[in-house]
This record gives structure tokens, sequence and C-alpha cells, in this order.
């Protein structure tokens, strides 16, 4: 995946276009400044920390600052504002539901680290360690920064844009909106299912003691009764919405910068593929529920 992405920018930015100004040459070599900032951070951080969430805990941070570096590159432009603020209106939600899981800490190295690097870093094709500090510096830090700039990367060819705000940035900036509130009310609904079995399990009780929902040990109500990941679905939408204000722009309906949302999507399909690998070994009500209800979209089959 990542070497395809490294083939994939080139070949969009030559083939689709737009070719870059010098405006927005300079933007990005900032933007890029920030991306090798970070990977460094994460890098290390992650390994002398022996916590790979470093780059969890950025995932909402980093975009609208990306957002806000390119508005104002941009002279403040309004497609750029409504960008940034809708980025950061996003970042904001996310970073609150990682907060109250317990990510952030006053030992910024320390939190609570996401369960699947743990589980990822004991198999066997991650022994001995050189081989997973190998998959944390290009993957963990490498990469997953080098897709959190790439898919704010619409932003970067709405600088220095000329094209007046109209129906289709209007269109976006909504469909944006109705995705953080699927996205908002999944994370709601998935914290309020968690918190109750949490709190059944500290009064002694075996999951089939539980009464229902929670005796599956897996959320099936709300959103979730009817997609496996209505938040991944909000979380991919967002960001192919906001690929929209590039078209709205006047470059055309493809361009290169449609490649962070299409590498997003990819992640999400591996991403979700894992957990639910996880999730199927742990519950076995879990498989059923694959096959009765769809991965992402509602109501689909």
């Amino acid at each position: 995946m990542l070497g395809l992405s490294f083939i994939a920018c080139p070949i969009l930015y030559f083939a689709a276009g737009p070719q870059l100004s010098q405006l927005q040459w300079e933007t990005l070599r900032l933007l890029l400044m920030v991306a090798g900032g970070s990977w460094l951070y994460c890098f290390v951080v992650g390994e002398l920390a022996r916590n790979n969430s470093q780059m969890d805990k950025l995932w909402s941070l980093l975009p609208p600052v990306y957002l806000w570096i390119m508005a104002a590159k941009g002279g403040m432009e309004p497609r750029l504002i409504v960008m940034a603020v809708l980025a950061t209106l996003w970042g904001g939600r996310l970073t609150f539901n990682f907060a109250r899981k317990g990510a952030y800490t006053l030992k910024f190295w320390a939190g609570r680290e996401d369960y699947r690097w743990q589980v990822l870093r004991e198999q066997k094709a991650f022994q001995p360690h050189w081989k997973w500090l190998l998959f944390n510096l290009f993957f963990i830090s490498l990469y997953q920064n080098a897709l959190v700039l790439a898919i704010t990367l619409p932003g970067l060819i709405c600088v220095g844009a000329n094209a007046p705000l109209g129906w289709m940035d209007l269109a976006a900036a909504l469909l944006t909106l109705a995705f953080l509130v699927l996205e908002t009310v999944a994370d709601a609904q998935q914290w309020r299912f968690y918190t109750g079995r949490g709190a059944l399990q500290a009064k002694g009780l075996a999951l089939a003691d539980m009464p229902e929902p929670y005796c599956k040990g897996f959320n099936t109500t709300g959103l979730w009764r009817h997609s496996r990941h209505p938040n991944y679905l909000g979380e991919q939408g967002i960001w192919v919405c906001m690929y929209l204000f590039s078209i709205a722009a006047g470059v055309g309906v493809f361009n290169w910068s449609l490649i962070g949302a299409l590498l997003l999507i990819v992640l999400f399909m591996g991403s979700s593929a894992f957990g639910e690998e996880i999730s199927a070994s742990k519950y076995p009500a879990y498989a059923d529920y694959q096959r009765h209800t769809s991965r992402f979209i509602p109501f689909k089959r």
C-alpha cells in the first residue's frame, strides 16, 4: 500500500493535473515540514514509550492544522476558511472521542494504546523486534502521516483559486456535516454500549449472564444494527466530500487530490477486517452479525 501510494501520486499528478503554482509549492513545502516532524516524533516516541498510538493521537489534530495553514497561505479565501472550519469540527469531535477513552494524559507519550497495535505487535510475523521497528517506521509513522496529509490536499488545490463559492461548495459542506453527525451519533452509541457493558462486568457478571444487548459482547444497537462500522462510513464520507471542494474550485471532476480519500478507504477496509478478525475470535455471535449486517453501507448485503 505504501509503495502503491508513492507510484500512484506522481502518476495522477501528471496525468490528471492540475499542476501546482509557485504559491501552492511553497504551501506544500511547509506542510511537508510539519508532516516530517510528526513522522519523526511518532517513530521515536512510539519506540521509546512502547506505545504505538502516537499517530492515533495526532490523527485528529493534524488535518485542521494543515487546512488552516493552507487558508493562511491562500489569503483566507472563503472556500479555504469553510474547509478549515469543517476540519476543525471534525478534529474536535474525534479528539474528544479518543480522549474519553483515555488516550491523552499529562505524560504525552503515555495514554491508552489502541488494542490492535498490541495484538499485531505480538504476532510471529513481527518477531524479532527489528521487524516491528521497520513496520513502525514505514507504516505506523511514515505512511499514516503521509495519508493524513493526503486527505487534506483538496485544500491545496484551492490555494490561489479564484472561483467564487457556489452550489457545489454548499453541497460539499452540507454533506460533510451530515457525515459528521452520522459519525458522532455512531460513536455516542458505541460509547454508551461499552460503558454499560463495563458497568455490568464491574458487578462480576459474565457476558452470558448479561441482559440484551450486552450478552453478545459487541454493539448491535442503533446505527450498529444496520452497519458494522457506521463510524468508519462517516469518516470516509467526510473526506470524500472534502474532495468536492477541489472540483468547486474549477479544476475538473477528476484530479490528483482524490488519492487521499481513496487511500483512506483502502486503509479502513484493512483496519476493519483486522478488527473484525479479533472480534470474531472473542465473540461466537460475531460471525452471524457479519453475515446479516453490511460492513459499511446500511441495509446493503
